[in-house]
């Protein structure tokens, strides 16, 4: 139960007070010590943790374009896509997993569909197939060239799950 009083100062203010019944009182404040309490408990039971500082920054930026060139054989192979240097030294078989023979024929699927969805960008979402890869299949690249380009397919079809031929390995 709650009483209102309305007072003109000395200096002609009104002033309106509430006289508050003691219970309601006494509520009032013993919600304002429980709200208390709690937020204490609250701030000593969150948990600091606290590192020491290392000698190296832990986050080192690597670049997300993969080149590798061969001047005598006039070819130069760039795989700029965000991700893809993270995944190939995380998820990737290592190198020597697959032969040379397996990679070249793989790549010889996989860069004849990159092609032909390529001149189909109606069909083909043509942010994801922008270029043709220009990979001949009477040139020896070498292991190093195969072995990225068959991981990058691989890479590819998992991220913005595609098919382009055949089984797609799960990495």
């Amino acid at each position: 139960m709650a009483f209102f009083y309305t007072y003109i100062s000395k200096s002609g203010f009104y002033f309106v007070t509430l006289k508050l019944n003691h219970t309601v009182y006494a509520m009032k404040n013993s919600v304002y010590i429980v709200l208390f309490i709690i937020s204490i408990l609250v701030g000593c039971t969150t948990s600091k943790t606290t590192t020491a500082a290392p000698s190296k920054p832990l986050t080192t930026t690597k670049s997300d374009t993969i080149r590798i060139a061969n001047e005598e054989l006039k070819y130069e192979v760039i795989i700029v896509d965000p991700g893809f240097s993270s995944w190939i030294y995380s998820k990737a078989h290592p190198r020597g997993y697959h032969s040379q023979s397996y990679l070249e024929n793989k790549n010889r699927l996989y860069v004849s569909e990159w092609n032909n969805r390529v001149m189909q960008p109606s069909r083909y979402n043509p942010s994801l197939y922008e270029m043709n890869i220009n990979y001949d299949y009477n040139v020896n690249y070498g292991y190093e060239v195969n072995y990225l380009i068959y991981n990058y397919m691989i890479y590819f079809q998992n991220t913005y799950k595609q098919k382009l031929s055949g089984y797609v390995p799960i990495r």
